[in-house]
């Protein structure tokens, strides 16, 4: 008898069941990230989201996409899934907020060897947490089983966001002036970048993950699954009450790359180590791979998720209303004059 169609699809790896019990298993994580202007639920062919007339004068859309790079694989050796989904939507959510703009939706994509229903709910999961963190709706996303081109326990996750903003009240950088003050907003470690020289510095396997270094207060896996800060909400409630003149969001590339994204010609960053936050992991990294000091500035946050530029009579109160929000922050530099780029003291 002629095998079905479904039947031979199973025997060439792909088990649409399987699928169709991952759709069934996240729709109560995809529930909580529902906000006003979401429209139906998962499960047709396009995530809709309604804009309100007359929100904004002159909207512009932003938006980002990103994924996690080699953290993933720290997931597969801890066999931990459930916070890989937050340093998606974050990667993602923190550029567009640094724009200015608002996210107002989110959308994932799963690469996977096999689809396994379970972990495929831990890494929506994770989604879900990140997009309820930024205040941004979960409006689809893809699943999709690779056999033959990945192994069965191996996935990739990458996202894609939509933000939204006044024209007007972007942060485009125009506003930067010789004189303001740069305020660091500290990280929840190392973040979503670096990992493939983590992963040679300390040779990272199964038995590795699990050294506990008092430094550290907590073993190595531990310190490096912590997820990647959101800054959104602490970004928007800033943006309501100061002018913010421009903001760089630390990820790969660290300080010397990205620094300098957020500069208009004319303008250097002088930031201040010694003002910066510290976290030991930075200094384990440095000194078990004897890595020079530009290095780990050229690649890592370094303890630093955000710096964001004000005019130096708000920087107090800039302060103020990110330590409201929760967040760590203080003054770790300024911006003066000269050849674009930053200077690190």
């Amino acid at each position: 008898m002629e095998k079905s169609f479904s039947e031979s699809y199973a025997a060439a790896g792909v088990d649409v069941t399987a699928g169709y019990e991952s759709v069934e298993r996240i729709k109560s994580h995809v529930k909580r990230t529902t906000i006003p202007g979401a429209i139906g639920g998962i499960g047709g062919f396009g995530g809709m989201f309604e804009l309100a007339a007359g929100d904004y004068k002159n909207p512009v859309l932003v938006s980002g996409t990103d994924g996690v790079g080699t953290k993933i694989k720290l997931a597969y050796l801890m066999d931990k899934h459930d916070t890989v989904g937050i340093d998606c939507v974050a990667m993602c959510v923190n550029d567009v907020a640094c724009s200015g703009a608002k996210p107002l939706f989110f959308l994932d994509y799963i690469a996977c060897g096999k689809n396994f229903p379970e972990k495929i709910e831990q890494i929506v999961a994770g989604v879900a947490e990140g997009c309820v963190q930024a205040g941004c709706a979960l409006v689809g996303g893809e699943t999709a089983e690779h056999p033959g081109l990945m192994p069965e326990e191996e996935y990739d996750l990458a996202g894609f966001t939509v933000g939204i903003g006044e024209k007007d009240e972007l942060v485009s950088g125009e506003n930067l002036a010789a004189g303001n003050v740069l305020i660091g907003v500290a990280s929840s470690g190392i973040h979503s970048n670096g990992f493939s020289l983590i992963r040679k510095v300390f040779n990272i396997n199964e038995e590795t993950i699990k050294v506990y270094y008092d430094e550290l207060g907590k073993t190595l896996g531990e310190e490096l699954i912590t997820p990647t800060r959101i800054y959104v909400k602490p970004l928007l409630t800033l943006m309501k009450s100061v002018r913010v003149n421009a903001i760089s969001h630390i990820t790969g590339g660290g300080f010397y790359e990205n620094v300098p994204r957020m500069l208009s010609d004319g303008f250097t960053a002088v930031i201040y180590k010694d003002k910066c936050f510290k976290k030991p992991i930075f200094d384990l990294i440095q000194k078990t791979g004897n890595i020079s000091e530009h290095d780990m500035y050229n690649t890592f946050n370094m303890g630093t998720g955000l710096v964001i530029a004000v005019d130096a009579d708000k920087a107090d109160e800039a302060v103020r209303i990110l330590t409201e929000c929760g967040e760590q922050a203080r003054v770790i530099g300024e911006i003066k004059a000269g050849e674009k780029g930053v200077e690190l003291c």
